[in-house]
């Protein structure tokens, strides 16, 4: 469960970055219609109903400065691609749906990888397992 000042925008981010769905009654709205459910909590499932993610309004929210400053990650995702090719691909996805390179360790001898904020400020990283 992520919070986020936006729970609709950062529920379609983790979204299309996961190819997740919506749990039935989450979807968006249709056009010129409240998006109730988006200001409040939304849940993201893989296509066989398996929950995975969920997204709750907050009122504010520190971003976090990590590595440095006085606000801790708070959280940390990480997820993994199986080649240098695949987190250059996924690089240009992050950054489309709205993303932050935070660090970039693609030339790092170990696991290559990068770390990036999503659009509520949260840092996860990409890494080539």
């Amino acid at each position: 469960m992520l919070d986020s000042t936006d729970p609709r925008g950062l529920a379609e981010f983790y979204r299309e970055l996961l190819g997740l769905v919506y749990r039935p009654g989450d979807e968006p709205p249709r056009p010129g219609q409240p998006d109730v459910r988006g200001q409040d909590w939304l849940v993201l499932r893989t296509a066989d109903g398996t929950p995975q993610m969920a997204f709750q309004y907050v009122a504010r929210l520190a971003h976090p400065t990590w590595p440095e400053g006085p606000v801790p990650q708070q959280l940390h995702l990480d997820l993994s691609v199986s080649s240098i090719e695949d987190l250059k691909a996924q690089h240009e996805r992050v950054l489309a749906l709205g993303g932050r390179l935070l660090r970039d360790n693609e030339q790092g001898p170990d696991e290559p990888f990068r770390v990036y904020a999503d659009p509520s400020g949260h840092p996860f990283c990409v890494f080539v397992a």
